[in-house]
């Protein structure tokens, strides 16, 4: 494999939503620093052609679903405004066009008043942040089957597709962010049918400690990808991924009073519903 065409072919298949052949397979070699030095380059290219970040997505916090997908540790890349839309409601429709083998991913996602920094314990992370939210992540992989080694998934937009945050909540309003965080229990429904039930203390122990944990590990990166106000970050999937199919209804249901569920819409023909 030539490495050094990797960020174009890489950005290829995005823009063209086809799939392309898996990196470690082509590169035994191919590792994490790899993955990040092509990551960081598709970057720039995106910045150049107009994109601008929004902010970043965490992957792979979710210990219960590592065993599925052969990855076992975090991966993180950023969000755009191309693909980060804040919602005005509760509710949104989105096209899978555009998108190579979309999953749902329920999340939390936190926005940034103020620039976090290395070393810092959740009581001292939870006064940079402004608002919390509940999101749906679509996510996607360019390689076929949902098949790949975790240096695949940093390459390949670490995983994501699209990013829908739902109301924000003042951070105000939770006196013990890390603690309520962690015990948030979320139901996902897809036309009327539950199909799992999640948990905030499956992300890392809580998505205010997956948060804390990303900040370090972002800061002893060599890209030095920055972290400022007004960037969302979401912190991983609290169910499994599901896969998505057109005409499908999606809906989250919370137990936290101040974190609004969701409800999403594929468009198109229905499939029938998932079981």
């Amino acid at each position: 494999m030539d490495r050094a065409a990797l960020p174009g072919e890489l950005l290829a298949a995005y823009d063209a939503a086809r799939l392309m052949p898996l990196i470690t397979a082509r590169d035994e070699a191919f590792s994490m620093a790899d993955a990040f030095g092509a990551a960081d380059v598709v970057r720039g290219r995106r910045i150049a052609r107009g994109e601008r970040t929004r902010g970043y997505k965490i992957g792979f916090t979710n210990r219960n679903i590592w065993p599925l997908y052969g990855v076992h540790e975090p991966i993180w890349g950023p969000v755009w405004d191309t693909t980060t839309q804040l919602l005005d409601g509760a509710a949104v429709t989105t096209s899978l066009a555009g998108l190579t083998q979309p999953r749902l991913e329920p999340e939390v996602v936190f926005g940034f008043g103020a620039t976090p920094r290395a070393g810092m314990g959740e009581a001292e992370l939870a006064a940079c942040i402004e608002w919390v939210a509940h999101g749906f992540e679509i996510v996607q992989t360019h390689f076929e089957g949902w098949r790949f080694k975790v240096a695949d998934t940093v390459a390949d937009f670490a995983l994501h597709g699209r990013l829908f945050v739902g109301p924000r909540v003042p951070a105000a309003r939770f006196t013990d962010m890390g603690r309520e965080l962690a015990a948030l229990q979320v139901e996902l429904h897809c036309d009327d049918h539950l199909v799992e039930c999640g948990a905030g203390s499956a992300v890392l122990d809580g998505p205010l400690n997956a948060l804390r944990l990303w900040v370090d590990a972002m800061a002893a990166q060599p890209q030095r990808w920055p972290i400022v106000a007004g960037d969302v970050v979401t912190t991983g999937t609290l169910t499994d991924a599901q896969p998505l199919r057109p005409g499908q209804r999606w809906e989250t249901r919370l137990d936290d009073a101040r974190l609004a569920g969701l409800r999403l819409v594929v468009e198109g023909r229905s499939a029938g519903p998932l079981r």
